[in-house]
């Protein structure tokens, strides 16, 4: 059974591919190293994740995260709080939407930046990693637009997903 920290372990794996260790990948995701290894474990028996490879299956991950995504791991809102602008606030769908008064959908971090309507992360620490990795944060935000986005944001965020991961 698939967890929420799997699909940031996946995405970081697809936004940078090169070597890496559970240690390594566990400090930059903000996880712990048993935390990495079970979701590796997990990814790779859904079939997500080549475990020959330790790379992501990109045609697989793309057809879950624009087809199924949003129905396993849905959007959660919570209140107003400070944090780091995620969906269509954030890069690279900021660009492409125009705001319309909405309120931007953030994620909580005491270093952000905005003010808006909390969407929960998949994970606590994605805040922390997102900062740490521009590439990273944008699949995030790609994730998130369609886990609670409407139906052009979820759109715009599929075909930007399709690029990136094709």
């Amino acid at each position: 059974m698939m967890k929420p920290q799997d699909i940031v372990v996946l995405l970081k794996l697809a936004a940078a591919p090169r070597e890496w260790s559970y240690p390594s990948l566990a400090l930059e995701l903000g996880m712990s190293a048993s935390e990495v290894h079970a979701a590796v474990s997990r990814t790779a028996a859904a079939g997500l994740l080549d475990a020959a490879t330790r790379r992501p299956r990109r045609p697989a991950l793309l057809e879950f995260l624009v087809h199924g995504l949003r129905y396993v791991y849905p959007a959660e809102r919570g209140g107003v709080t400070r944090g780091l602008p995620t969906a269509h606030a954030a890069p690279p769908l900021a660009k492409r939407l125009a705001a319309g008064g909405e309120p931007v959908p953030p994620w909580p971090d005491p270093e952000g930046e905005v003010r808006g309507e909390e969407l929960k992360p998949l994970y606590r620490s994605v805040p922390h990693a997102a900062r740490r990795d521009p590439a990273l944060y944008e699949l995030l935000a790609l994730v998130d637009a369609l886990r609670g986005g409407r139906a052009r944001e979820r759109r715009l965020a599929a075909d930007e997903l399709r690029r990136r991961l094709a």
